[in-house]
């Protein structure tokens, strides 16, 4: 029998303190392949609300909980980049502190890395599945946009670029160097996994979009900065650390 393998589950969070112990609380319930064991990496990006405290609550609760505190506030992309030199995995998931993406569909994303098909497995909100939340429409539109952008520019055909449930190969993502501070994250990991070669899989998820008045974070300006990431990691082969 095959000695167990490690699920990092990349965890950035910025004053995320209504969320952060629920959605916690998911993840260590959500249900994995066999085989598989939990190790939740979460990555405080400066938090100026109670976050700091939760997590300290958290992990003398569940070992298997590893916190990071970055000493100022820097972005998404930093706080990846962070949980990635810190993972003991073998296999890792994005995970973002807040309600809108279901631990429970781990076993869905998972399932293309598990059975060797894939070295990336991306979670789309807009692939076909039984039921999804009616999410903004003009927000909608600048994530389709970004992705047939991103497509056209990497020769990939996803339907969700910009989807927070990205899982991947431990080996693989390590060597990979992240420079997006904020949510460039998205389109630059996707150009540079498609200059690798990557196989890409792309599976169905639940989406249960939260209101900028509820905490969400992303704005405009990172949607510019999405079309210059675009179009910089296109021009340029940034993929060795």
């Amino acid at each position: 029998m095959n000695d167990p393998k490690t699920l990092s589950i990349l965890i950035p969070v910025y004053n995320e303190q209504e969320y952060l112990a629920q959605i916690v609380q998911r993840v260590l319930a959500a249900p994995i392949p066999k085989n598989l064991r939990k190790e939740l990496v979460i990555v405080n990006d400066a938090s100026e609300d109670g976050t700091a405290d939760v997590l300290q609550e958290l992990a003398q609760e569940h070992p298997e909980i590893r916190v990071f505190h970055q000493q100022k506030n820097i972005g998404k992309g930093a706080a990846i980049r962070r949980a990635i030199q810190e993972m003991t995995g073998d296999l890792a998931i994005i995970q973002d502190a807040d309600l809108e993406y279901d631990p429970a569909d781990y076993p869905v994303v998972l399932k293309p890395l598990v059975e060797g098909l894939a070295d990336v497995v991306y979670g789309s909100r807009f692939a076909t599945r039984e039921m999804r939340r009616i999410v903004h429409y003009h927000h909608k539109l600048g994530n389709l946009f970004l992705t047939h952008l991103s497509n056209f520019f990497t020769g990939l055909d996803l339907t969700d670029m910009e989807t927070c449930y990205k899982a991947f190969k431990a080996d693989l993502i390590k060597t990979i160097p992240i420079r997006s501070n904020r949510f460039g994250l998205e389109p630059e990991l996707t150009a540079k996994l498609a200059r690798r070669k990557a196989i890409f899989y792309e599976v169905p998820i639940s989406y249960h979009g939260r209101s900028y008045g509820k905490g969400k974070k992303i704005g405009w300006k990172d949607g510019i900065s999405a079309i210059w990431t675009i179009l910089k990691y296109w021009i340029f082969d940034d993929n060795h650390v």
